[in-house]
């Protein structure tokens, strides 16, 4: 049996890779998928949270509850690049720890 990562555990490491990955996708993809801006949005906002949270876990129940309407459950569209998905799938991996 395996045993889930910490959304701790998760956010490590996947932490540069978003703050990285998440501007740039809205800069490339936002015209085409305006969606991608209010994901930006909810991930700006966990950010702050998670800073401000410190050594506590950050309350980001309502982040990742928009998270999900806004992706349809972090369903890639057909018509993005690589970083894209890679977004959408570290976000879902951040979800399913917070919730674990």
């Amino acid at each position: 049996m395996t045993q889930q990562a910490s959304f701790k555990d998760v956010w490590k490491e996947n932490r540069k890779n978003l703050t990285l990955y998440v501007p740039v996708v809205a800069r490339v993809h936002g015209e085409h998928h305006p969606e991608f801006h209010k994901v930006k949005e909810q991930f700006d906002t966990m950010v702050d949270k998670i800073k401000d949270a410190g050594r506590k876990t950050p309350q980001l129940d309502e982040e990742f509850a928009n998270m999900r309407k806004i992706t349809n459950n972090y369903e890639v569209p057909g018509d993005v690049c690589e970083s894209y998905e890679a977004v959408y799938v570290m976000l879902q991996q951040l979800d399913r720890a917070y919730h674990a």
